[in-house]
């Protein structure tokens, strides 16, 4: 908190975010306004929902003090700007971004929310850095469902990579040390998110389908990147490790292929070449596209394509750790507000695990501290539960009050529909 502890010009608002970082942290089986206000001692969730609702504090300024603070302490210039996309299942259509669309979280299309994040990998760890809610044309051409959300009026349709580029040349402009960025087909088959990159002189590894034409032959020639790949002799494929995993070193075969992809400004003063992976036990393959603006080794390109999953690994942590995915808002405002809040927690975990890892580098016979352990430590050593008995007992009278009430209300509208003449 004490990062953009300023942002807040009252001292309830800021008392109450604490208590909601903390309690994002605390070991609940679910972490909603209701859950995080009891853990909090408080008598009802009013505080916890006025702070998404009404209070007055800007989630982007936050947000900005939030991704200052990891840049410090992971930024390096060799840290990678990772993109990709999350979906919410959920219910009815009110909530902000909600329609049926493809979600990766479910694999198939559902009634869901997707958002895109921006991850920022460095030497000493990863996380989260920055969001955005994704807005399909059905909402953005209905203003006035805007408008019940809280969506802004200058707000208006943009495709995911549009998000993802307005997230990384933000962070650019901020000053976040970055000399990579890497992100799935969604974002790599885009020309023009490809093009952004270049603009900043932003290395880039960036996956695309096998179905993607590479341009050969100064862009001559067009090829089918699945096609390239079965042409190569078996000399051309090497074995090298993309980074460790949780049950040791990542070995793939990898191909390199040299100044390929030459469909851009040939100006550019950068090396644009082909990456393939090939997985060593069942031959699967994946491509990316590459560019950088200097020389760049091998090595340094497989490392980065490697990196990529670390977003992967914050979005399993943001959602099984400090919840993520568990808010139940609707607008515009509450949902960067939750979901700047959940980065924040989030980056706690990510910066305690990097400094238990700095302090004690060679602790024979442990793993390291791993983002899913922290927690359990931080409930065990600091966050005391409330053990109150009336408490507990004034929750358990009002959750079955206010469920009374909600039913009545339900009854009631059912009885009007149905008697209607």
């Amino acid at each position: 908190m004490g990062c953009f502890a300023g942002r807040f010009g009252r001292v309830e608002p800021r008392r109450v975010a604490a208590e909601f970082v903390t309690g994002l942290l605390a070991d609940l089986e679910v972490k909603t306004c209701w859950q995080l206000a009891e853990q909090a001692g408080h008598a009802r969730p009013d505080a916890m929902q006025r702070l998404l609702y009404r209070a007055v504090w800007d989630a982007d300024a936050v947000r900005d003090d939030l991704r200052q603070l990891i840049a410090d302490r992971f930024g390096g210039p060799d840290a990678v700007l990772v993109v990709d996309e999350t979906g919410d299942l959920k219910k009815g259509r009110h909530s902000v971004g909600v329609q049926r669309q493809y979600s990766g979280t479910a694999g198939r299309i559902e009634n869901s929310q997707v958002g895109v994040f921006l991850g920022y990998a460095g030497s000493d760890g990863h996380t989260l850095i920055d969001r955005r809610v994704y807005l399909p044309a059905s909402w953005t051409d209905d203003r006035d469902r805007c408008q019940a959300a809280g969506v802004p009026d200058e707000i208006g349709f943009a495709t995911k990579p549009e998000l993802a580029a307005d997230m990384i040349t933000t962070a650019l402009d901020a000053g976040v040390p970055a000399g990579w960025a890497a992100a799935d087909e969604a974002y790599g088959n885009n020309a023009v998110f490809r093009a952004g990159l270049r603009g900043h002189g932003l290395g880039y590894v960036l996956a695309v389908s096998c179905s993607h034409l590479i341009p050969l032959d100064g862009g001559k020639t067009r090829v089918r990147a699945d096609r390239v790949a079965a042409e190569l002799p078996d000399s051309a494929w090497q074995r090298r490790s993309a980074g460790a995993g949780s049950k040791g070193p990542r070995f793939y075969d990898w191909a390199w292929l040299h100044d390929v992809c030459t469909d851009a400004d040939p100006d550019d003063g950068g090396r644009h070449s082909l990456l393939i992976r090939r997985n060593t036990t069942t031959g699967e393959l994946a491509f990316y596209r590459c560019w950088t603006p200097r020389p760049a080794s091998l090595a340094q390109l497989v490392r980065v394509a490697g990196i990529r999953w670390t977003v992967e690994e914050s979005f399993q942590a943001a959602k099984s750790q400090v919840g993520l995915d568990q808010h139940q808002v609707r607008r515009w405002d509450s949902w960067h507000r939750f979901t700047t809040l959940a980065l924040a927690a989030l980056a706690v975990l990510a910066i305690c695990a990097a400094d238990a890892a700095h302090h004690d580098p060679t602790n024979t016979g442990l793993i390291k501290l791993t983002v899913n352990e922290v927690p359990r430590l931080i409930n065990a050593c600091i966050i005391r539960p409330i053990n109150d008995l009336t408490h507990r007992l004034r929750w358990s009278r009002f959750r079955r009050r206010h469920q009374a009430r909600a039913r009545q209300s339900h009854y009631t509208r059912r009885l009007n529909l149905e008697f209607q003449p």
